[in-house]
């Protein structure tokens, strides 16, 4: 049996996790992440709480400066850019994967493990990622940043559950008070609003300007770009004969572009880069599955190398293709590689 850590949040999923591997035989020691959240010392009351009942040992591992450059910088720098970030596909591999996987390497965990829903499957050709069993819960996503070598030291317990198994798991070792309290999506808004975290951050924030429809024509004043992202109906304060949308954000000349539901569908997108947590690129150009945001549920799209990037054409023409949300492909439950739409 091997000494593995757990990265403990003290939610169910990383409870779970940590009790199946200490009843497989494993020594298991727990792992939390402090970041920037609010309310850090309930959250680390908490863990200690679970840990202290599950009989396992707790680190806390400061990564707030890390976090802080890496994922918290780069949040704020997207939404001031015009973009839509998505910070946990950038935490994982960098925070969580990365220097949290190097914690646990250096008190002498041969693995690190957490509570995704994924699975990894060994290949000849390498370790395959791919979709939890309960798809409704499926987080492989949030995991495209990922490398070979990362998934080689990683475990991911709850990939062959559903979460209902898991809720009972939970409940059958005394914790009852779990339903009902999903983490969200952003750790770090807690009550927050996106524009209250941008605006309390730090920095100067894009200032007001002007919404113009697709010819030009100004239509009203937006509060700042980073307000605003595609697909957006609500909070525009123009009145028209029909629902205009955010179709586009216009950095460089600090514009929110307005349109109708029709022009928000879009059948192209570009990916810079990719990549291929596969390990290595599949032969292109090649029909794949392709997610343009977690809760998308994938739509087939030709895929081909170009020399600015990747062009994805899909079958059908998709809607709000959303400029720094990321593009992750999928060959049926494999998730291949991912990377930030253009």
């Amino acid at each position: 049996m091997a000494r593995i850590a757990v990265a403990m949040s003290g939610g169910v999923d990383s409870t779970v996790a940590a009790h199946l591997l200490a009843r497989q035989g494993h020594e298991v020691c727990g792992l939390f992440m402090a970041l920037s959240q609010p309310d850090l010392d309930i959250q680390v009351a908490r863990v200690q709480e679970v840990a202290g009942r599950l009989g396992v040992e707790l680190k806390v591992v400061d990564l707030s400066r890390v976090f802080g450059r890496q994922v918290l910088d780069y949040f704020v720098r997207s939404y001031f850019q015009g973009r839509t970030p998505n910070p946990c596909v950038v935490c994982n591999p960098v925070v969580k994967c990365g220097h949290l996987l190097k914690e646990a390497e250096a008190i002498g965990c041969e693995a690190l493990a957490t509570g995704h829903y994924v699975r990894l499957r060994p290949t000849a050709a390498g370790l395959e990622l791919c979709q939890g069993r309960d798809s409704s819960k499926d987080q492989s996503y949030f995991l495209c940043g990922l490398s070979q070598a990362q998934l080689a030291r990683l475990s991911f317990p709850l990939g062959d559950l559903l979460k209902e198994e898991v809720y009972r798991l939970a409940e059958d070792l005394g914790f009852d008070d779990f339903r009902g309290k999903e983490s969200q999506d952003v750790c770090f808004l807690k009550e927050r609003t996106v524009q209250e975290f941008l605006e309390g951050y730090g920095g100067e924030a894009p200032a007001p300007g002007l919404v113009v429809d697709l010819q030009g024509t100004v239509c009203g004043r937006h509060l700042g770009i980073h307000r605003y992202t595609l697909g957006q109906r609500r909070g525009l304060g123009i009145p028209a004969p029909r629902p205009l949308y955010v179709v586009g954000l216009d950095a460089e000349h600090n514009r929110v572009i307005v349109g109708g539901d029709d022009d928000l569908w879009q059948q192209e997108l570009l990916v810079p880069e990719i990549n291929w947590v596969s390990g290595q690129e599949p032969p292109l150009p090649r029909t794949l599955t392709v997610k343009i945001r977690s809760r998308h549920e994938g739509a087939a799209a030709l895929v081909s190398r170009k020399e600015n990037g990747y062009l994805f054409v899909f079958t059908e023409p998709q809607r709000a293709i959303t400029p720094g949300q990321f593009a992750v492909l999928y060959d049926g439950a494999c998730l291949l590689g991912g990377g930030e739409i253009a």
